[in-house]
């Protein structure tokens, strides 16, 4: 194997590994959506109850991303990364063999730590191997192993309730996550730490070999480069988020988390087919419909990675807000009419499209790139903590007011999705082709 083939072998391998825990992240998010109807009858859960057992695993994730952060920035984002995978194995486990309900909640709750640090820790990672000309596409491959694990999730559902077993479908389809989740730990274990991580910890010798062995042309000036970013930063200090000259980066990790689930996107993830039995749909016609769900998801989710570094972050995010905007607006009209039921797949795939091309694209790419090195990881915590309390409060409460009106909560998506088109034209600066270092100098930071 040539030296060029190598770095890129290498370079390749790192991105999927870190991007791996968007794999779990999307299995776990979707396959809830199979196994709330049994879960309900198995623990006699009331719709209360149920929204909680659905949301107890993204209180979990809020935790996870607020200290994943900080731990990332002590030890590194791999072994951070790591930790969660233990976790994720773990919960896996736990869910299939879970005894009383709260034993359930416990163990979806671990794998709610686990999705929530490896969606701080995975993009910062991919982030600080990159080079700027492929970053959005690289960091993308979280968000695109987010959607198999989605497609995945949903395939694995139908796959096994084709097989009818019973009682204990719902444990297999949750205790399959277990596969994954220890390909991820064992794969952890063949990649090196991030070049900036090591520079920021004094251990330059680390960074230019692993510069090297990722084919930098002048390893030497690019740690130069990253040094100098640092100690512009102020040294290799732990530095607070929450100063002045952050406010228009901590507006934008913050807003980015929020719209992305006003969107409502999780609600509909986790309730699919639920959503498809309010329109009449039998259980097994709902898992196949939440397969198109899913191809759909994936398909757009891979178009958009592949244009994200070519039309920018900015576009695709006002594109999407337009999208998702009319499809929410035609479930709505859907539900309020009670008419045309036919109409409710095209329109929930026209919705996911939308997300996918623009928000699902952009938001792993968006947070993992504003911010300096010395908080970057602080950074991308406040992003996704903002992402994953939105989503906990949302889950809780969506089958409460579905059970009031199956068209209110749809309305309410759409029209957050005109705030969010105005915010991204006024707010939000397009950050394609600069380097990490330079992104400072971009958004004004010197």
């Amino acid at each position: 194997m040539s030296s060029q083939n190598r770095s890129f072998y290498l370079l390749a391998k790192s991105a999927l590994t870190g991007a791996l825990g968007g794999l779990l992240f999307g299995f776990d998010t979707a396959v809830i959506s199979g196994v709330t109807h049994s879960l309900q009858l198995h623990y006699a859960l009331t719709e209360g109850e149920k929204g909680f057992t659905v949301a107890i695993a993204l209180y979990g994730t809020v935790l996870g991303a607020i200290f994943a952060g900080p731990l990332g920035q002590k030890i590194g984002s791999r072994a951070a990364l790591r930790i969660m995978a233990v976790l994720y194995v773990i919960s896996s486990l736990g869910c299939a063999f879970a005894g009383p309900w709260w034993t359930f909640l416990f163990f979806r709750f671990l794998g709610g730590l686990g999705i929530g640090g490896s969606s701080v820790l995975g993009p910062v990672y991919i982030a600080e191997l990159a080079p700027a000309k492929w970053r959005g596409r690289l960091v993308g491959l979280f968000q695109i192993n987010i959607v198999i694990g989605i497609l995945l999730a949903y395939l694995s559902n139908a796959v096994v309730a084709h097989f009818a077993l019973g009682a204990i479908e719902w444990r297999v389809q949750l205790g399959v996550g277990v596969l994954p989740a220890m390909l991820f730990m064992a794969l952890l274990y063949t990649v090196p730490h991030s070049s900036r991580w090591l520079i920021s910890q004094n251990r330059l010798d680390e960074a230019y070999r692993i510069l090297a062995e990722f084919g930098s042309p002048d390893s030497q000036a690019e740690v130069d480069a990253i040094a100098a970013s640092i100690r512009a930063e102020g040294g290799t200090a732990q530095h607070s988020l929450f100063q002045s000259r952050y406010a228009k980066l901590i507006f934008l990790a913050v807003s980015i988390g929020l719209f992305n689930q006003l969107s409502g996107i999780n609600a509909i993830l986790y309730y699919l087919n639920d959503i498809f039995g309010f329109a009449g749909f039998s259980s097994v016609s709902g898992n196949v419909q939440a397969v198109f769900v899913g191809l759909a998801n994936l398909v757009f989710t891979l178009i958009g990675i592949a244009i994200i570094d070519k039309i920018g972050r900015k576009p695709l995010l006002l594109i999407g807000a337009v999208g998702t905007c009319l499809a929410l607006s035609g479930v709505a009209w859907v539900f309020h009419t009670n008419s045309h039921l036919h109409l409710l797949l095209p329109f929930l795939v026209f919705f996911i499209a939308s997300f996918a091309l623009s928000q699902g694209a952009v938001i792993w790419v968006y947070l993992s790139e504003v911010f300096p090195t010395n908080v970057r990881s602080k950074g991308q915590s406040l992003g996704s903590s903002s992402h994953w309390i939105a989503n906990g409060i949302i889950a809780n409460i969506f089958p409460y007011v579905a059970a009031y009106s199956k068209a209110m909560p749809f309305a309410f998506f759409a029209a957050m999705m005109v705030v969010q088109f105005f915010t991204v034209l006024i707010f939000y600066p397009e950050t394609k082709g600069q380097t990490l270092e330079g992104m400072q100098a971009h958004l004004g930071l010197h």
